[in-house]
């Protein structure tokens, strides 16, 4: 599914007659994040490397990220949301950032998050992976709009209508002009992130036992090394 997306944006990137993107799931979940198998040692550097490649994708995009969020959008998935320029959420959506429970944390969150909720915010949910709904999402600045779960396709189709009005060429300078700050210290940071992830947490007893004791459905019996 990441190569799939990784070759969608590249696509819609290189479409001069469209200007929007929408990332968008199904009504119960939006995504739940990478698959808790995918973060084994033996497959966890391949994992970040083809995720985090359609993070670098979306910060370089030209296009106007929409992001519908309906159901579960967590860990991975969050991270998918909060990356995207305007986000429309259903009011009981559940969002959250649950790495921590993992013996693991979420390298793009501790990147940008703090950037969009303020540090101590940022710090809670990752450090304590407690989830949040909709509302929680915009008041805390995740998220532009949080509706009813049935209302969310219609304020999408409205905020589309609004967009697709505009210059191609116009909102594509634009959002250059807006990110031009962030893009140029995230690569950086999530490079940095990436490095603490694989080299220190992954080296850990805690960070295969949390995989472990999550795939055997049994709670994590924690060592601190």
């Amino acid at each position: 599914m990441m190569e799939e997306l990784a070759a969608a944006l590249a696509e819609s990137e290189s479409r001069p007659d469209s200007s929007i993107i929408v990332l968008s799931g199904s009504e119960k979940t939006f995504s739940a994040g990478v698959d808790v198998a995918a973060h084994t040692p033996d497959k966890v550097e391949g994992m970040l490397a083809k995720f985090h490649s359609v993070f670098r994708a979306l910060v370089a995009s030209r296009k106007v990220l929409v992001a519908a969020v309906r159901g579960h959008c967590l860990g991975g998935g969050a991270e998918l949301a909060m990356m995207s320029d305007v986000v429309v959420t259903s009011e009981t959506a559940t969002w959250g950032f649950p790495e921590i429970s993992l013996g693991c944390f979420p390298p793009v969150a501790a990147t940008a998050l703090a950037a969009l909720v303020g540090q101590k915010r940022a710090a809670e949910v990752i450090l304590t992976g407690r989830k949040f709904d909709g509302r929680d999402a915009v008041t805390w600045g995740l998220a532009n709009s949080a509706v009813p779960d049935g209302q969310v396709e219609a304020t999408l189709d409205d905020l589309i209508t609004q967009l697709q009005e505009l210059s191609p060429v116009a909102l594509a300078a634009t959002k250059k002009a807006i990110y031009a700050w962030e893009a140029m210290h995230f690569d950086k940071g999530l490079a940095r992130a990436e490095k603490v992830y694989l080299d220190e947490l992954m080296k850990t007893e805690d960070a295969r036992e949390g995989v472990h004791a999550f795939l055997e459905k049994r709670m994590p019996r924690w060592v601190g090394k």
